[in-house]
């Protein structure tokens, strides 16, 4: 993502650079990037779609997004959890998804562990790594954005703990960013506080 501090948009309003880099990063960036999100079926999807972006841009996951969630029903742990060999083979041709074998692997071997947990019990242990956004300092630039925490260094451990697999701390630090544990806009930035803070 682009570094530096915010910058006017077409509407006058300060973003982060990288909200302005490209057409499809605007209302991502605006309305669900650094936002709060809960439920097992939702983060779960956070987690396989930053899974995929591993080594790729976010645009590349972004633009594909509709055809991830047609290709693994919508992300419902249940669902995907149930997926056999012939769903393995139909992934691995689907063009509208990033056709990496170990990715998708992990996500059949994820949504088949994740679907013996207690409902609600992948939100609880997610949201219990975000960090007192007191302690955090608001970033002037997005250089001053980390890629990795001591808190998503230990939300990744926590995860591989339990079995889950490419969830790396650089990966987990990601969708710390994306689901709201931590609000990385920079200052300035008309979409800042927009959701670091649970709601329950």
């Amino acid at each position: 993502m682009t570094a530096g501090g915010a910058v006017p948009g077409p509407d006058g309003r300060l973003r982060c650079p990288w909200g302005l880099s490209t057409e499809d990063y605007v209302a991502y960036h605006d309305e669900e990037w650094g936002r709060a999100v809960h439920g097992d079926d939702a983060l779960f999807e956070r987690l396989c779609l930053e899974a995929f972006q591993s080594g790729l841009s976010w645009i590349t996951i972004l633009r594909r997004r509709e055809g991830f969630r047609a290709a693994f029903d919508g992300f419902r742990i249940a669902s995907v959890a149930e997926f056999g060999e012939a769903d393995r083979e139909r992934l691995l041709v689907d063009e509208g998804i990033i056709r990496n074998r170990a990715k998708i692997d992990a996500t059949l071997a994820n949504a088949k562990l994740l679907a013996g947990w207690a409902p609600g019990e992948l939100d609880e242990l997610i949201w219990s790594f975000a960090p007192d956004p007191g302690t955090r300092p608001v970033p002037r630039t997005f250089a001053d954005v980390p890629a990795v925490t001591d808190e998503s260094t230990a939300l990744s451990k926590a995860l591989k703990k339990r079995g889950l697999r490419f969830i790396g701390p650089t990966t987990a630090y990601a969708l710390m960013q994306a689901c709201g544990l931590v609000d990385d806009h920079v200052k300035g930035c008309v979409a800042r506080g927009g959701g670091a803070t649970p709601d329950h």
